[in-house]
């Protein structure tokens, strides 16, 4: 059962919508986290995503660390295209490193990658860079995944997601074709997907390609009806491919 402790609630989303209504809803977060507490309540897993505030990042570690036993994941979103979301001040991104450490899986991609290494954005990354990068990020987490990765080798350029998995020390990647369209949404599905995943008891590569593959399904119908694309993805159409592909093995190593 999925328990949400919303953040905020917007009217909208944020990206190519103006004059957006929006609760706060901080304070909510750490009721929720006493409610839970006097039931006793234990979780799977903890999987946190956009944070507005520093504030919000504590409401978030009085999570993570209340669970020791759950699957701690975070999809540190503060950035795209190379630099960092207008809410995100340089506070709440190293706030959110603090978060970064306190998880057993991270989900960032290349823009905030950057952010967390300190890092300038490359307009392509080589094999073994991004091997670099992802031993880098593991200081803590025990698995790391990088979105979005303009990956070039011998086969020449192309979009990857790459994943490394501390404990066997194998790093994966699963390549995707780009659609030439910007659609929200599209790593939220991602890291839900890879995240439900992994709580099967399914394996990393199995698990990032399972991720993969279901968010560029999505992003491809949804370019088919050439809807606008603030509106989002038009997933649900897609989710019984997850229930029907249970066998993949469209990964490789990296």
């Amino acid at each position: 059962q999925v328990c949400p402790v919303p953040t905020a609630v917007m009217s909208t989303h944020t990206g190519g919508f103006t004059d957006i209504a929006m609760k706060d809803l901080t304070d909510h977060i750490s009721a929720c986290y006493n409610h839970y507490e006097k039931l006793h309540l234990k979780f799977d897993a903890i999987y946190s995503g956009f944070l507005s505030s520093p504030k919000q990042v504590d409401c978030c570690l009085e999570f993570l660390h209340g669970n020791p036993d759950s699957l701690k994941v975070v999809d540190p979103v503060m950035g795209d295209n190379g630099k960092p979301y207008s809410t995100y001040t340089p506070e709440l991104i190293r706030r959110m490193k603090e978060l970064v450490d306190a998880a057993d899986v991270i989900t960032p991609n290349l823009t905030e990658t950057c952010m967390l290494l300190g890092e300038e954005c490359p307009p392509v990354m080589s094999v073994a860079q991004a091997r670099s990068w992802l031993a880098r990020l593991s200081d803590k987490p025990g698995i790391v995944v990088i979105k979005g990765v303009p990956l070039i080798d011998d086969d020449g350029q192309k979009l990857s997601n790459v994943g490394f998995d501390r404990e066997s020390g194998s790093f994966w990647r699963i390549d995707w074709d780009h659609i030439p369209v910007h659609y929200p949404g599209t790593g939220d599905i991602f890291t839900s997907v890879l995240t439900a995943s992994l709580l099967k008891g399914e394996s990393l590569p199995i698990a990032l390609n399972r991720a993969t593959t279901f968010t560029e399904i999505a992003v491809k119908t949804t370019y088919s009806y050439g809807t606008e694309p603030r509106l989002g993805v038009l997933f649900e159409d897609c989710l019984s491919w997850l229930m029907t592909n249970t066998v993949l093995c469209d990964y490789r190593k990296l």
